[in-house]
């Protein structure tokens, strides 16, 4: 599969986000990700990335001792550098005619597996496992780190409309509201 085009959009009707590749056979696959799903594929990818990123750096200096802020500011850097150079502008372009290997609803991912390969890609596949016990639907991405660093850029602008990524990502540490800081003695109140 060659990936021509991505799209990650946040759905509010459906509280979720919706992936969209078209690759440059003319196929188009559609998945939903939800917001559990996300609380854990986030991190994950962006360890991952991180850590292609420096070894792909560590041309025969040692990075991996190095400590966390600046392994963070290498990986901010090449991230930076990589969307000026990117085009986000050009429309998700739907193939006509669509053919839909998966179908006309997208898959509601339950989990993703994402491996390393030798040579620089990462493999992601994205699994929806049915708890009926049919036969799981599947597909396979191999993205080299710019198409990666291009995902994740979406599945940032996504996760931002959502207002998800402020649950499972800081940038610093929350202070727990005090009960001794309220004047009238109340109990912080926390809304879902």
């Amino acid at each position: 599969m060659h990936i021509h085009q991505m799209s990650v959009s946040y759905v509010p009707e459906q509280d979720r986000v919706l992936m969209r590749v078209n690759t440059r056979e003319g196929e188009e696959m559609r998945v939903w990700l939800t917001r559990r799903l996300m609380a854990g594929l986030w991190p994950l990818l962006t360890r991952l990335l991180t850590d292609h990123l420096l070894k792909l750096e560590d041309a025969g200096t040692s990075l991996t001792s190095a400590d966390d802020s600046l392994k963070k500011m290498l990986a901010d850097f090449r991230k930076e550098e990589f969307l000026r150079k990117a085009d986000f502008d050009t429309p998700f372009q739907p193939a006509e005619p669509a053919q839909l290997p998966l179908g006309e609803d997208p898959l509601l991912i339950t989990d993703v597996d994402a491996t390393p390969m030798a040579g620089g890609p990462l493999r992601l596949t994205f699994n929806e496992r049915l708890p009926t016990g049919e036969k799981p639907r599947s597909f396979n991405l191999e993205m080299k780190p710019k198409l990666m660093q291009g995902l994740m850029h979406l599945l940032d602008t996504a996760l931002q409309q959502s207002r998800w990524r402020e649950s499972f990502v800081s940038d610093a540490p929350v202070e727990e509201p005090s009960v001794d800081e309220d004047p009238a003695g109340r109990k912080p109140r926390y809304l879902n």
